[in-house]
């Protein structure tokens, strides 16, 4: 068991077939990735297993753990143990891309249970929906009016009172332990100050005389144009309008030609997942997401 030596060991992580494989080079080159990061269990000459995290370019900490695959749950355990001692002991969330029958294929199952067997536990189930070009966009109900977020108080006022009622398993869970407004502090530095696009397509709905109704994110990430964080306040919510600022966010983000617009919510969260179909998005796979104990 090592971590690979450099970018000329990265077909050799890249054996066991996964949709991340072909971002491993380029993630590299650009410091998301770091060699110390990507760890391989070699039988002979053959990978038995592998793990890697992917971080933020310039930061110390990994933040995701996003690689994993193994043929045999001990030696997986064995790699992850050996592996998060020196790349992550912090043990940032693992994600992994599946299918909606990952609980029968046993190369997940296999790294589900090496996982639970370091601690981890399922945290979420998430659909990820893509909208495609050429997919018609609902027209404006308007029943709202939109106009852009004014600073970061305000989106932050905004997320904070969001939380109230919320169905997102990881909001859930950092209410255990963090106060609203510290939750949605972290929300916001973790994802939406890290857009790749400007703020301006940021959008706060207001009823005709101008109280809040909710806000939507739209935005780009390191790979992807994304819906990032649709919410309805939570004395607004059961009127529908979260159609609203889906058609509005997927508007902006459409007009700026972009290839595909991603998007995700909790299975569990059926009002928003219902949303996202509405709004012409297609339900195009699933990830799901494990954590140990804080």
């Amino acid at each position: 068991m090592h971590p690979i030596t450099g970018p000329e060991e990265v077909p050799l992580f890249c054996r066991p077939p996964y949709v991340l494989n072909d971002e491993v080079a380029d993630d590299l080159a650009a410091g998301r990735r770091r060699p110390e990061r990507l760890w391989v269990a070699l039988r002979d000459d053959r990978l038995v297993a592998r793990v890697g995290w992917w971080g933020r370019a310039g930061e110390d900490a990994p933040f995701l753990l996003d690689i994993f695959d193994t043929e045999d749950v001990v030696v997986g355990e064995h790699l992850l143990r050996t592996a998060m001692a020196s790349a992550a002991p912090a043990r940032p969330h693992y994600l992994r891309t599946v299918t909606a029958e990952w609980r029968t294929d046993p190369a997940t199952t296999r790294c589900v249970a090496a996982l639970e067997r370091t601690g981890a536990w399922l945290l979420a189930e998430r659909v990820r929906f893509e909208w495609r070009p050429g997919t018609p966009v609902p027209p404006s109900s308007g029943r709202l009016v939109f106009r852009s977020v004014r600073d970061t108080g305000e989106i932050l006022d905004l997320m904070t009172r969001a939380l109230d009622g919320t169905l997102d398993a990881h909001s859930l869970d950092d209410l255990t332990r963090l106060p609203p407004r510290a939750a949605a502090t972290r929300h916001f530095d973790d994802e939406l100050a890290r857009f790749h696009s400007p703020r301006s397509w940021w959008r706060v709905a207001t009823l005709p005389g101008g109280e809040p109704v909710g806000f939507i994110t739209p935005g780009r990430n390191d790979y992807n144009a994304v819906i990032g964080y649709p919410a309805v306040l939570p004395e607004h919510r059961g009127n529908g309008y979260i159609n609203d600022l889906l058609a509005e966010a997927t508007r902006i983000l459409a007009a700026q030609g972009v290839p595909r617009i991603r998007a995700a919510t909790d299975l569990d969260n059926t009002p928003m997942a219902a949303a996202f179909t509405r709004a012409g998005y297609l339900d195009v796979e699933r990830t799901i997401v494990m954590a140990w104990s804080k």
